[in-house]
């Protein structure tokens, strides 16, 4: 076996650099990372954070949060404030003021009054509570329920003491319900992917606005729930009788950050990052699990002797978008050196009982402006982009095909789709920095209640672990050799890629479509890749003159491509 990058003396402390400068060698990742990366962290930290109704700065959130420390220390990563000068492993826990109060759900229930059974209770619907609701008295409150069809309706239908109930998104709702008098409400807004009418139990979870000094309350309903309400509400008046117990208290935002430090460009790295809300275990339990296994495997193939980072690693753990935003922002310098960034997000799932697929969701390129062929949107959709959005770089398709290899290995089923956006690459591509987002959908659990430890997948979880890891290793490890497999890869990518689009293109035309608008497609592709090959520049150190010929080359060979198949169409 090719053991990488091994020093020729070792070096005597843990975890810390070596002096002694050793030679790119071309190294094959896959070997060493999966015999080690089983996936067993993973789904044990999966297993733990799901337990645990998260929000920035709550019970569940913070523990989740003190897990990683354990864990990360356990590995050998050292705590930044106690770390020496040689220490190339650390982490910190960063601590921040609220502007509101942190809340979690303690107990909830709902009764048709006159039923013997309640309609809903939190032991088995946990997800039934708004975020942010406040506690009813402790024995609860009874009240007449108010069934609204249309917002408008509560400027017509008395509503004061009453709860109202309809079927909308609550956005639509809540203001006018409070400032009409009412106590709460009652919703119900399942999306058709969730299947709700065969998975009658789901709620998916709902919010409502911070409200340190409020006192509103919400409950989301499932399918079968709001069946038996409507049903009882056609009868005549009906009365519900509502128990939530909440607790909102001050507290502080924690985000845990670990870091890799390069050994020959430390100012140079790769972020990964994994929000650590939300209630549910694919959503994002398992992204927290799965990247506290690829900072675990990474240091103990480090102390092994087997792996070393020329560029830095980071591994960021906080809330969705804000804790990757504020990486990248409070610090302009190290964001400078930012070349890539990952999120995890729902990486774990038992695809055979949720449905979804894994997918890559790319960095916006043409198929997020013309969605044809093979490509395709997830159901949560995504606007129709434009080209000066477009984010041309190698990342995709070095992604796309490292993950493949895994799928091959595992056979294990890997995906795209277009840029749709929503999660923590966003933060990275609205700075400018190469970003992309590791997932799963269509998921008919996604967001709901049964979003649960047993529809995760440890092996789906080591199939994503080892790929991530393993790319994330040969991007920190960057050099001519890998340039110039990007450069060969973009180029047969790119073959493809105008091969399939010019067969759709001849489709199209038959169709109606014009020459000019398929010939726009097909010259949006090849700049794309033209665009893509000029980015393998950035991990060009030397300044390569054979890394720029050999881009050049491809580039000519693209557009010669693409020259041919835009004569064809005529």
């Amino acid at each position: 076996m090719r053991q990488g990058i091994v020093p020729a003396l070792l070096c005597l402390s843990f975890l810390t650099g070596c002096s002694q400068h050793v030679e790119e060698k071309q190294v094959d990742y896959f070997k060493l990372v999966r015999p080690e990366f089983t996936g067993q962290l993973a789904y044990e930290t999966t297993d733990f954070v799901e337990d645990y109704w998260r929000v920035v700065g709550n019970t569940g959130f913070n523990k989740t949060i003190y897990l990683i420390a354990d864990s990360l220390k356990t590995a050998g990563y050292v705590l930044e404030e106690k770390a020496k000068k040689g220490n190339r492993f650390t982490y910190r826990i960063e601590k921040r003021a609220m502007t509101h109060q942190t809340w979690e759900p303690l107990f909830a229930s709902l009764q048709i009054v006159g039923n013997e059974k309640p309609l809903l209770l939190s032991e088995t619907n946990r997800n039934m509570t708004y975020l942010n609701s406040v506690s009813t008295p402790k024995d609860g409150l009874k009240a007449a329920v108010a069934w609204i069809k249309t917002v408008d309706e509560l400027e017509s239908v008395s509503v004061k003491g009453k709860v109202v109930f309809a079927e909308m998104n609550v956005r639509k709702l809540y203001k006018s319900a409070i400032e009409n008098g009412a106590l709460g409400i009652l919703t119900y807004d399942n999306p058709a992917y969730l299947q709700p009418e065969k998975n009658t139990t789901s709620i998916q979870f709902r919010s409502l606005p911070s409200q340190d000094d409020g006192n509103f309350w919400g409950i989301a309903l499932s399918y079968a729930a709001k069946e038996k309400l409507i049903a009882q509400l056609k009868k005549g008046r009906t009365d519900v009788l509502v128990n939530i117990q909440t607790k909102r208290y001050p507290s502080e935002e924690l985000t845990i950050v670990a870091d890799i430090k390069g050994n020959e460009f430390p100012d140079e790295r790769l972020v990964y990052s994994a929000h650590i809300q939300e209630p549910g275990a694919n959503d994002n339990a398992t992204g927290v699990g799965t990247q506290l296994e690829m900072a675990k495997t990474a240091a103990k193939l480090f102390t092994e002797n087997k792996i070393d980072f020329k560029r830095s690693m980071t591994f960021l753990w906080g809330d969705e978008i804000i804790s990757t935003n504020r990486y990248i922002q409070e610090d302009p310098e190290r964001a400078k050196g930012i070349k890539w960034g990952i999120s995890l997000d729902m990486v774990g799932e038992n695809t055979a009982v949720t449905g979804g697929t894994f997918l890559i969701e790319k960095m916006p390129d043409p198929s997020a402006i013309w969605t044809r062929g093979k490509d395709k949107h997830s159901e949560w959709g995504g606007e129709v982009l434009k080209l000066a959005d477009m984010k041309p770089h190698y990342l995709n398709d070095f992604i796309i095909s490292n993950f493949k290899k895994q799928g091959e290995y595992a056979n294990w089923v890997v995906e795209t789709n277009p840029f749709e956006g929503g999660s923590d690459h966003t933060p990275f591509l609205q700075a400018n920095i190469p970003g992309l987002l590791l997932w799963h959908f269509t998921d008919k659990f996604y967001h709901t209640d049964n979003d649960r430890i047993d529809k995760v997948s440890q092996e789906t979880l080591k199939n994503v672990g080892t790929a991530a890891l393993v790319s994330g290793l040969e991007l920190a490890n960057a050099s001519d050799v890998f340039a110039q497999a990007q450069i060969e890869n973009l180029k047969k990518r790119a073959n493809l890629r105008l091969e399939d689009e010019a067969e759709l293109s001849q489709s199209a035309l038959k169709n109606g479509s014009s020459f000019k608008e398929e010939e726009q497609i097909i010259t949006a592709w090849e700049e794309w890749y033209l665009s893509s090959l000029n980015s393998i520049n950035d991990i060009n150190t030397n300044n390569n003159a054979d890394i720029k010929a050999a881009i050049s080359k491809a580039q000519k060979e693209i557009q010669a491509k693409s020259k041919e198949l835009k004569a064809s169409l005529k």
